[in-house]
Formats: structure tokens, C-alpha cells, sequence
């Protein structure tokens, strides 16, 4: 047995720390394995590394003679490492490929059925929701003239929306034509155009510029509701959105209003929703928003507002279908990968 302390630095106990090392990075089988042994043979607190930090205490004579001999060791292991790491990735790959190989020559065996995307039965089910309420479901043009867009809602001329990074204006800019930012120029257009009372839904495409990222897309669905009848209270209001969550999400479903300003309501509320089921533990999301709306907005539909009164709100079909799902990452929803349309089958 050596009587040499633990930690010395001596051939014997660098050429034992490389070995150990080296054996164990030639019988890593995969880049899990590889990463263990990484650790174990060059993190702090393994052989070399105890090695290394012996440096300190040798005479400085041989401060030279010894770090070369540790530093060769490392060096050594470092290479393996490297080596090793670049045979395990080419199999890896190899495997992966091999497994996801299709023989686009072959003659499939069967015709494989496909699944329609999740937002289009999602978007179906909330028109059923409203169907059996009563309710129309209304449609209206997704290029829009700015006036439906902002004016007719009551957003003043130097609102932030109607600026270029928040909207997707249309050249010539002097048409005023839009790429419309929600649905709401549907409620307008219903207003204009349709008997009194209303009791619409009007779901939909919208366009702004907001980031492709989890959470955020360009080009995403909402569904916005709309009622003008005489009597409308925010008690009202209340009742539907509890009706429509319970619908959506289960019996346990319900909603609170966060006091807010919208242009197009007042007074104007966020809309969270109480959702009993969310992975981690039922809580509060925001939803949407929601409110009383606006006289101005019904004056501009020729409506009298000392008639009548109505309530508005608005959620996103993707957030909704995130919530409900547990779908992560929005992006999903949006790059056309059957896969992620198949996992739903054909119910939401």
C-alpha cells in the first residue's frame, strides 16, 4: 500500500485518474451516460480535479514539472471526452433517422385519416354553445376599412393600436384599409345592419403585429360577443360568461371582473376565468375582456342609448384552447403539423 497522502501528485495517481476516466468515458453507451462520466472524472471534486487544486501546495520548484503532469492528464481525458462525445451524436442520429425513415416508394397499406385542426372544433363548439342560447353567429370581412376598425368604437385618433407596429395596414395607407386588429367591426356591421335586439357571436381571424413566439402569434381566432336590447345590465353580462366558462371548462367554471378601459365599453372589465382543472393546481387566468358599450359606440350605430343598452366581450380561440388542453406552446397550433392535430382526434 502507498503511504502517500490522499491528493499527492504522483504519476501513479494521475496515470489511476486517467484510466478511471478513460474507462469510463469508453463505456458510455449514450449522451446520458457520457455526461455522467464527464462529471465524475472532471467536475470539481473528482480525481483530476482534486489533483489540479493540489497544485497549490507543491514547492515552486516543481510547480512546473507537476502542472505540466496534470495538465497533460486533463488533456488526455478532455480528448476522449471530445472523441467519444462525436461516436455517440453520429449514432444517435443515425438511430433517429433509421427510425423515422419512410420509403416514399412504397405503396402505403392503408389511407391514413386525418384529424381537423383543433381550433376549427373548438371555434365550432363555442357556435354551438351560442346556437343553444339563442344567439346568430355573424361574419364580416377580415380586410377592413378603418372606420369599422377604430372610429366607429370610439378610438381616438392618436390611440396606440392605430399605429404601424400595432396594425397591419394595407397600401395605399390613404385608403384607410386595415388587416382588422379584432372582431368588433362585426358587432358594428351587425348593429348597422341587423333588427333590434341583437344577440350575436362573431368569431374569426384577426391580424397585429406581435411576435411569433409561445405565447403571441401574428394571424391568431377570437370570438367576440355582442348584445343591444332594452334593460341590459352588467348582471347580464355576469351570467353569460359564467354560462359560457361552465360550458367550456366544467360545472366548477366561473369568472370575475378586473375593473379596466376599453374604448368600446364603459364601464370596461378584464375578464378572468376560475379554471378548476389547470394542470398544477386550479386558479385565476385572464381570459379576455369584457364590459357595457359604450354609448358612443351606439350612437355611431344609430342607436339611441337612453333606449337602449347592450354588453360586449371578447376572448382569444388559442388561449382558450392552451387552457383547456394544456397546450404549451402556441406556435403549435400554427405550423401545419398533422401531428398535433391528430392527438385531438376529432373532438377538442
Amino acid at each position: 500500500m502507498s503511504d502517500a497522502p490522499e491528493n499527492e501528485i504522483t504519476p501513479e495517481a494521475v496515470n489511476a485518474a486517467v484510466d478511471a476516466a478513460l474507462e469510463a468515458i469508453a463505456a458510455a453507451s449514450d449522451s446520458a451516460a457520457l455526461k455522467a462520466a464527464r462529471t465524475a472524472h472532471t467536475a470539481e471534486g473528482s480525481p483530476l480535479a482534486r489533483l489540479n487544486a493540489s497544485l497549490r501546495s507543491v514547492p515552486n520548484e516543481r510547480k512546473a514539472e507537476f502542472g505540466q503532469l496534470v495538465g497533460q492528464a486533463r488533456g488526455r481525458v478532455t480528448q476522449a471526452l471530445a472523441a467519444r462525445e462525436e461516436e455517440i451524436v453520429a449514432a444517435e442520429t443515425a438511430a433517429r433517422l433509421e427510425a423515422e425513415r419512410v420509403d416514399i416508394t412504397a405503396i402505403t397499406s392503408r389511407t391514413r385519416v386525418g384529424a381537423r385542426h383543433p381550433l376549427t372544433l373548438l371555434q365550432e363548439q363555442i357556435g354551438d354553445i351560442f346556437v343553444g342560447m339563442g344567439w346568430e353567429i355573424a361574419e364580416g370581412p377580415e380586410l377592413e376599412h378603418e372606420w369599422y376598425n377604430f372610429d366607429a368604437l370610439n378610438f381616438d385618433v392618436d390611440h396606440p393600436a392605430r399605429q404601424m407596429q400595432d396594425t397591419f395596414f394595407v397600401d395605399p395607407v390613404a385608403r384607410h384599409l386595415v388587416m382588422r386588429t379584432h372582431t368588433s367591426p362585426v358587432q358594428m356591421r351587425s348593429m348597422l345592419e341587423r333588427d333590434l335586439p341583437i344577440y350575436v357571436v362573431c368569431p374569426g381571424r384577426v391580424y397585429r403585429t406581435d411576435e411569433f413566439d409561445a405565447t403571441h402569434l401574428p394571424v391568431f381566432s377570437q370570438f367576440e360577443g355582442l348584445v343591444v336590447d332594452k334593460g341590459i345590465t352588467m348582471a347580464h353580462l355576469k351570467g353569460t360568461l359564467d354560462h359560457i366558462a361552465r360550458m367550456l371548462f366544467g360545472p366548477e367554471a366561473k369568472t370575475r371582473f378586473r375593473a379596466n378601459f376599453f374604448p368600446f365599453t364603459e364601464p370596461s372589465a378584464e375578464l378572468d376565468l376560475w379554471h378548476p382543472t389547470f394542470k398544477g393546481g386550479a386558479r385565476w387566468i385572464e381570459w379576455g375582456g369584457c364590459g357595457m358599450v359604450n354609448p358612443n359606440v351606439l350612437r355611431a350605430a344609430g342607436i339611441d342609448p337612453e333606449e337602449y343598452s347592450g354588453f360586449a366581450f371578447g376572448m382569444g380561440i388559442e388561449r382558450t384552447l392552451m387552457f383547456r388542453s394544456d397546450v404549451q406552446d402556441m406556435r403549435d397550433m400554427a405550423e401545419g403539423d398533422v401531428r398535433f392535430s391528430e392527438q385531438f382526434g376529432m373532438v377538442v
